[in-house]
């Protein structure tokens, strides 16, 4: 993905911001309403399509749906289709539109907009696809007015998952000439936003499944870590998520603490493209010189659940813990850094996005350990769509600390992004028989065999030190006591329609 494409999403999403402001104007109801502080704006594109950044995909996943939805569990469930079969070959999949549904300005969803959205998605438009699985459809046919079938080249056991993620929302055919028309068909529809101070939500009273309990959504942005106690004990914020153990302690007493899995894997991700990460040793060295268990015990009081791939535990029978692939030994590593050339060790910068406190924490503690060993680690800080520009999409960086999270449930959703010639291989990674063994999952005979490539993907990254990998982080969500009803999922998702306010 080029430095041009992300531009243009972020002057995207400030178009559509005043496009879209049309959708709802009713005021704000105070009695039914809730503020939920974020850590950036969407800086990408409100268009699911082209959100690229966890943090944007989060917030669309309550304005938009696809054919189906993933829920809390990590099941299946229809949404935009009511049903779906797939042919005995696994190649079409024929779905439903569920009955009567509507977009959030109120039309009903046709074929054609199912046709458009998934040919959009796929890349079959132009515009390159944020799904690569998706290069393997080969045509998206209407066969009634209530069917379309989707005929892939192969098979592909995935398929569902991905059908289920944000960047294959479906999304009126008739947006594709009129940004004003771009809406969803989830529980929310956006109301407007004021670029870095705020974006707002309203229930949509027309949604076809269970109803949102809460009115208004206020996202609060708080691109300043240090101020987000603040706003919290003060009053201005109700909800905050992935907080850190430090400011958990920090918090009043009218707040509850939830705790669960955040479901990505944190890590210092190395540009494989510049000196000295070229070089295979100089990455194991840096691993071998990063105390895991001391960066869960100075970040967040111990808790997290320690990594050695890019995969997380949450994915069960294809995930394979590697975590003790590369055991602290820093006289290892001086002797990794003195063959590979650099005995007095050398200097690089690690970029943070600073409105992320728990990866800042983390790269200040990896900074003081790789002085262990002579490596000098300067931690860059900069701003979330620099970050995105810069890091993501212009590839200009040397390290970066960060948590990647999947775009759909899969496993190949984490791993597709190691591939030579990925369009999101943001580290440069390349490795012939990791490319040869990712081709070798669309060929697997069996779902036996498929976890075992699955596991040998994750070996090969381990192996070659591509990254230097932390954790599944602890995700810690500040709640006030007048709500309920938080739920975490398995990806990286809010689902504010399940929140509450507490009967008095």
């Amino acid at each position: 993905m080029s430095m041009k494409r992300i531009m243009a999403m972020a002057s995207a999403a400030i178009i559509l911001s005043v496009a879209l402001t049309g959708c709802s104007g009713d005021k704000k109801d105070a009695s039914s309403s809730i503020v939920v502080g974020i850590p950036q704006d969407l800086e990408d594109s409100l268009d699911p399509h082209e959100a690229v950044a966890a943090g944007t995909k989060e917030i669309l996943f309550n304005i938009y749906e696809g054919l189906l939805k993933p829920d809390e569990t990590g099941n299946l469930n229809p949404a935009v289709a009511e049903d779906y079969s797939v042919s005995e070959d696994g190649l079409t999949y024929s779905f439903t539109i569920r009955d009567g549904i509507t977009f959030q300005n109120g039309k009903k969803v046709t074929p054609e907009d199912v046709k458009y959205s998934i040919e959009k998605s796929a890349g079959m438009m132009g515009s390159p696809s944020l799904i690569p699985a998706f290069s393997n459809i080969s045509e998206v046919v209407i066969r009634d007015d209530r069917t379309v079938d989707i005929v892939l080249a192969s098979p592909d056991i995935d398929f569902p998952a991905y059908i289920a993620s944000i960047p294959a929302s479906i999304i009126p055919a008739e947006s594709a000439n009129d940004a004003s028309k771009l809406c969803g068909t989830g529980p929310y529809k956006f109301v407007s936003r004021s670029p870095q101070e705020n974006i707002i939500l309203k229930k949509y009273d027309g949604y076809w499944g269970t109803p949102a309990n809460i009115e208004n959504i206020t996202l609060k942005i708080i691109p300043n870590a240090d101020s987000i106690v603040m706003n919290l004990n003060g009053g201005a914020v109700d909800m905050f998520a992935r907080l850190t153990a430090t400011q958990t302690q920090q918090l009043s007493d009218k707040f509850n603490v939830l705790e669960g899995e955040m479901n990505l894997v944190q890590a210092v991700y190395l540009n494989h493209a510049v000196k000295p990460f070229d070089n295979v040793d100089v990455c194991r060295a840096l691993s071998y010189a990063v105390d895991v268990d001391n960066i869960l015990e100075l970040t967040s009081d111990g808790k997290g659940y320690p990594v050695g791939s890019s995969m997380f535990p949450a994915f069960k029978k294809y995930y394979v813990d590697l975590s003790d692939t590369y055991p602290t030994d820093r006289e290892k590593a001086k002797e990794l850094l003195a063959s590979a050339g650099y005995p007095d060790g050398f200097s690089f910068s690690i970029t943070v996005p600073s409105n992320y406190q728990p990866h800042v924490e983390a790269a200040q503690v990896v900074s003081q350990q790789l002085k262990e060993i002579g490596v000098n680690a300067e931690i860059k800080l900069v701003e979330w769509n620099t970050w995105l520009s810069d890091v993501y999409a212009g590839r200009n960086y040397e390290a970066t600390l960060i948590g990647v999270d999947a775009s759909s449930l899969t496993a190949t959703a984490m791993l597709d992004r190691f591939v030579s010639d990925a369009d999101n291989n943001f580290t440069n990674y390349s490795n012939a028989e990791y490319d040869e063994l990712f081709k070798s999952l669309y060929q697997a005979p069996t779902e036996e065999s498929r976890i075992e490539i699955y596991k040998e993907l994750q070996k090969n990254l381990a192996d070659n030190a591509a990254n230097i990998y932390i954790q599944d982080m602890t995700e810690f969500v500040a709640l006030s006591d007048k709500y309920e009803g938080y739920v975490y999922y398995p990806m990286y998702v809010q689902d504010f329609a399940k929140l509450k306010i507490k009967e008095q």
